[in-house]
């Protein structure tokens, strides 16, 4: 390994915390142009002048927007997200189980998605040009083109409305058997996987593709070697670093995904957490709920940069 692979990633790193800082800028600043007063919405319409402005004031709304951002962001370096202004309870605390779920839901995508994409992707590099490499392609070209809400919407109406094996919402609570899990994160579970293993199995795919046009790979097929054993034991394994690249990419579609999912099937994670606060103008839980979806998109990313850089023969 050179000495350029460490500064490569530490410069990856540096990017990263430049780029969360910017967004955490505009996050701050992007919520409070929505429209309406929070004070007024939380009180109602009937409420006097007096009450509102002294509600503003109980909430530091009165205060400049620029001096508002260097308190909350000072709060969120101590760990403090702030007060529900609509439940008057901690944002830790109101984000607490909430992100439980959402992660439930990301790791039994992530358990499902992965390995079914890398088969398909691999197997289609594997057998390319022919008849499933044509349908592999075909069908997952289909489904990048379809957004998460039109999944979402097929998914309801196919396995609730005319099968009638699902139900059309998620009701975690009401988990107390397999049967009941099932039923719970069926739905969301399979329009995620859909989204996240068509983006998977392209990109692994083409990583396949790509290694099996190396010369070593070349003479390892005019020595007589099967097409399984040119893939698995000479292609495969220096194709490691770019299939992981794809996957950690991939996985970042999550990020977007889960948000749609969550809201179509009344999932309750953080993502429907924060289309409800932004119902109710409830500023520091859309604010923390925002980051929380920042940070795990620049995790994947930077994660996906940093094993490309580890993975080029260029740089070992």
């Amino acid at each position: 390994m050179t000495t350029r692979v460490p500064s490569l990633i530490l410069g990856r790193l540096f990017i990263a915390l430049v780029t969360l800082t910017i967004v955490s800028f505009a996050v701050f600043f992007a919520t409070t142009l929505l429209p309406g007063d929070t004070a007024t919405i939380l009180l109602g319409q009937a409420a006097t002048p007096e009450a509102i402005a002294g509600l503003r004031t109980a909430m530091h709304l009165d205060e400049p927007a620029l001096l508002r951002f260097f308190y909350w962001i000072g709060g969120l370096f101590q760990g403090d997200l702030g007060t529900s202004y609509a439940n008057h309870m901690p944002v830790a605390t109101l984000i607490g189980g909430r992100l439980l779920n959402t992660l439930k839901l990301a790791g039994l995508t992530t358990l499902i998605s992965v390995p079914l994409a890398l088969t398909l992707g691999i197997t289609a590099a594997m057998w390319r040009r022919t008849l499933y490499d044509r349908v592999v392609t075909i069908a997952t070209i289909g489904i990048i083109s379809v957004p998460e809400f039109v999944l979402a919407t097929l998914a309801v109406l196919v396995f609730a409305v005319y099968l009638k094996w699902l139900p059309a919402l998620s009701f975690t609570y009401q988990v107390d058997s397999f049967s009941g899990l099932l039923r719970a994160y069926a739905m969301p579970v399979i329009t995620l996987t859909f989204g996240v293993s068509a983006q998977m199995i392209r990109m692994s795919r083409a990583a396949v593709i790509e290694t099996l046009n190396t010369p070593y790979v070349e003479m390892a097929l005019l020595k007589g070697a099967s097409r399984p054993r040119l893939v698995l034991r000479h292609a495969l394994p220096n194709a490691l670093g770019p299939i992981s690249n794809a996957v950690a990419l991939s996985l970042s579609y999550l990020v977007g995904g889960v948000i749609i999912v969550e809201t179509i099937f009344n999932y309750p994670g953080i993502a429907k957490l924060m289309v409800d606060a932004v119902s109710t103008r409830d500023l520091p839980l859309i604010q923390s709920c925002a980051m929380i979806f920042c940070v795990g998109y620049l995790i994947l990313i930077t994660a996906a940069d940093i094993v490309a850089i580890l993975s080029n023969p260029r740089l070992r």
